[in-house]
């Protein structure tokens, strides 16, 4: 083996890969919702991207364009599944803002953004290729009794 590094940089941790009816307007949406840096992208001939990379802050995701015909001929973009069961997060310095801008280029606001009992500002929107992102700024410090009173508060109303 060369020295080649079997992990790539910036890839050492878990790396979402979502899978859209159109990625390269999702790139474009990721870019001016999210602020999203666009890494690279692999059309495949057809024009569909088999594989494209954008980084969000820190971190990497991974997209491409649904091919069900490499699945058995069904799709695996959410809408397709009719909705998403997993939520991308990321911290924000401003959860209000950052939904708001997502509101903005296009995305549907699922949760507003709302206090919540564990000390995060906490808000979720719906892209328009039916993934779901979180957003959380983290407003207090709280000890695991004071989260336990604040939910047990929350559940009983």
């Amino acid at each position: 083996m060369s020295g080649t590094n079997p992990i790539p940089q910036g890839c050492e941790h878990a790396i979402p890969h979502l899978v859209v009816q159109g990625a390269s307007d999702a790139i474009d949406f990721y870019k001016n919702a999210f602020g999203a840096e666009e890494i690279c992208r692999m059309p495949s001939p057809d024009g569909r991207l088999m594989h494209a990379e954008i980084k969000i802050g820190n971190s990497i995701i991974y997209l491409c364009d649904d091919f069900p015909e490499y699945c058995d001929g069904k799709s695996r973009n959410p809408k397709a599944l009719g909705g998403s069961s997993c939520t991308i997060h990321t911290y924000v310095h401003d959860t209000d803002a950052a939904m708001q801008k997502a509101l903005d280029a296009g995305a549907n606001v699922k949760m507003p953004a709302t206090d919540m009992f564990w000390g995060d500002r906490y808000g979720t929107i719906t892209d328009p290729f039916g993934h779901d992102w979180s957003f959380a700024t983290h407003v207090k410090d709280m000890t695991p009794e004071e989260m336990d009173k604040a939910a047990a508060e929350m559940f009983s109303s």
